[in-house]
């Protein structure tokens, strides 16, 4: 019978909440997802531990952008995180690097989404100017 993710995610969450994830139990990991053939549910067991990290009031995000963050605009991001999920204790905003994030940012947490991108502006500008049309 095949385990459920979030029993899955559960464990891991717990077994990573205060000592961080190491690379052998990373590669543990991985083994157990590809010999039970579910390596694509990668995507979604981590936002599950994400949840449950959030839970206990430690939230990582991560933000998604074309260009290395300047200290300014990571503190800035740390702010705005802080707003989503006021009751948090601890806050971690991880960097990606994204090249088809033109400019700005995304910012992605376990069960929300922060996207100010230019693509996301623009998109948003060209629905209020087709709407202005009829």
């Amino acid at each position: 019978m095949k385990t459920p993710r979030f029993e899955i995610a559960d464990a891991i969450a717990a077994h990573t909440y205060h000592g961080g994830l190491t690379k052998e139990y990373a590669r543990e990991i991985a083994a157990y997802l590809m010999d039970e053939g579910r390596v694509g549910e990668l995507d979604s067991l981590l936002r599950d531990i994400q949840a449950i990290w959030q839970q206990h009031g430690h939230v990582e995000a991560l933000a998604y952008t074309a260009h290395p963050l300047t200290p300014e605009v990571h503190a800035e991001i740390t702010e705005r995180v802080k707003q989503m999920v006021p009751n948090a204790d601890e806050f971690v905003v991880t960097e990606v690097i994204d090249p088809e994030v033109v400019g700005g940012v995304k910012i992605r947490l376990a069960n929300q989404q922060l996207d100010l991108s230019v693509e996301s502006k623009l998109n948003k500008f060209k629905q209020l100017t087709a709407a202005g049309k009829e």
